[in-house]
């Protein structure tokens, strides 16, 4: 059994929140080097997780 996502195993809101996320991830990544982005990441790795739990769920 593979862990790995793809696109497909995400839902369109969940594709779009990470969408999000990632620009706002960018805008801050602007603003220098030294601007923390790990809130976002979480939230992203959040979703991701979700998705993951999901795609076992149905293999199951």
């Amino acid at each position: 059994m593979s862990d790995d996502l793809t696109t497909s195993d995400f839902t369109a809101g969940e594709k779009a929140r990470i969408a999000v996320l990632v620009a706002r991830m960018a805008k801050r990544g602007v603003a220098g080097q030294t601007v923390d982005i790990s809130d976002l990441q979480r939230r992203v790795e959040r979703i991701e997780n979700a998705a993951r739990r999901r795609k076992q769920q149905n293999q199951s």
